[in-house]
């Protein structure tokens, strides 16, 4: 049965390739040797370099991406191990002084709208491709839909909404708004209606459902982006209603794809929504580990979680951290238990309304707590500057969810600490797989951690 309606999707797919097997000249491998020609004097070149709108570089530079020798000093700092200046403010994830490989990359083909499959680590900046090149591009016309940004979640859409808003503040034309379930559908609509904007972000469900009740029209849409593509692609329910909104769009567009993790059993999903893409990917999964980010695990029962839990906290250093567990009732419990402990904490999780994950997410972001338990929910593509610390309190399903979960910790190279508790041989087998295909030697988790190996307080200049 399930085969029967994987075929069926697949059928439905509008097909540009015509040579399935011919490998692309576009391709280049992140951090192997076809892509290597690509970063020289990666660090000499930065946003000036791809020759963006003036006012994209001023909202650059006001958001603090500016080299101390040419004005004022960012919010914070820090130094890589070869000594380069390390920025760590905003959304993009930290951004070298300069652009990091996957941006100095694809931007340049990316603003010349060719079409795009980017595979890059977590926190190395991915948003900036998108964001920055599609504000480039765009021309803004009143009451058309140019640009099309689609994810999983809507927290993810809510962050790639802000940051579309923050770099186009010096574009004051473009309109951007974001639509999500969860949000009566008719305040959406009285939105389409009275105030069109030029870019929407939003999930799947909403989007369709707009689209299909004539109130978002799709037709002038010119830029079609996915955020965490094989999220979104490997659902069958998913993927059918991104390929029915892809349909509503126009055959000539850009499209682009982004995600730190990309099978090659999804690959040339991506490739059937697109003609000829630059193709980036990271064919050595040992590339994709966060070489800040120092991971542990404990074997222990389950009895032993919660008081193991409360004597990390009590004894780590962290600016914030985030516990994962593995279902809603367990974020709830688990938070209640942190709190009447007198820890700082707070819990996001699907079963509470929209209005309430959001203020609980924005709550979080500024920093008024300093815990967060969730589910898989925030698992992937949050970006939160503070968290220094990821707690798996259940082991993840799979090694690609285990490499998203602690990509929130540990942000474009910097310091970050990731703890899994281990309870039982299928957590042991999880364990194992993301050692032998990441590379990743996990230790267990000693008596006394040195401070200096995870800690990275931004301080305010």
């Amino acid at each position: 049965m399930g085969e029967t309606r994987e075929n069926e999707y697949e059928e439905e797919l509008l097909d540009y390739e015509e040579e399935e097997d011919k490998a692309p000249d576009s391709v280049a491998k992140v951090n192997g040797e076809a892509g290597k020609k690509g970063y020289v004097g990666i660090h000499s070149s930065g946003f000036r370099d791809f020759l963006l709108k003036p006012e994209l570089l001023r909202a650059i530079v006001d958001s603090g991406f500016e080299h101390p020798s040419e004005g004022k000093l960012p919010f914070g700092f820090l130094f890589d191990q070869e000594g380069y200046v390390l920025l760590t403010k905003g959304s993009f994830g930290a951004i070298f002084f300069g652009s990091s490989p996957v941006q100095h990359e694809c931007i340049p083909q990316a603003i010349l709208g060719m079409d795009v499959i980017c595979q890059a680590k977590s926190g190395m900046g991915k948003t900036a491709v998108f964001v920055l090149s599609t504000l480039q591009q765009i021309e803004p016309t009143t009451g058309q839909v140019i640009a099309l940004v689609l994810c999983h979640t809507r927290e993810l859409a809510y962050q790639i909404c802000h940051e579309f808003e923050r770099f186009s503040t010096y574009l004051p034309d473009i309109k951007v708004a974001v639509f999500y379930g969860g949000v009566n559908i008719k305040v959406h609509k009285d939105l389409l209606k009275n105030e069109c904007p030029h870019i929407v972000v939003g999930t799947p469900g909403r989007i369709l459902a707009l689209s299909r009740d004539k109130d978002l029209s799709l037709k002038n849409v010119r830029h079609f982006i996915l955020d965490e593509c094989d999220k979104m692609l490997e659902s069958l329910d998913m993927r059918r209603d991104v390929q029915e909104i892809f349909k509503m769009t126009p055959h000539d567009k850009q499209v682009m794809m982004f995600s730190a993790t990309l099978s090659k059993d999804i690959r040339p999903v991506c490739k059937k929504f697109m003609q000829d893409p630059m193709e980036i990917y990271v064919d050595d999964e040992a590339k994709l580990t966060l070489h800040g980010l120092v991971q542990h695990y404990i074997k222990l029962t389950e009895l032993e979680k919660n008081r193991k839990l409360n004597d990390l906290l009590d004894a780590l250093d962290f600016n914030q951290v985030v516990i994962f567990v593995k279902s809603v009732s367990r974020a709830a419990e688990l938070n209640k238990l942190l709190v009447e402990c007198n820890f700082p904490s707070i819990c996001i999780h699907s079963g509470m309304s929209q209005e309430e994950r959001l203020t609980r997410y924005k709550g979080f972001k500024e920093g008024h707590k300093r815990i967060l338990v969730a589910t898989d929910l925030v698992g992937r593509g949050i970006d939160i500057e503070r968290v220094n610390i990821v707690i798996n309190y259940d082991m993840p399903d799979s090694a690609d969810t285990y490499l998203h979960r602690v990509g929130r910790a540990g942000r474009f190279g910097t310091k970050g600490l990731a703890i899994t508790f281990v309870s039982s041989a299928a957590d042991s087998d999880v364990l194992n797989q993301v050692q032998e295909r990441f590379e990743v030697d996990i230790k267990e988790l000693p008596e006394q951690i040195d401070t200096s190996t995870y800690s990275k307080y931004i301080h305010a200049l």
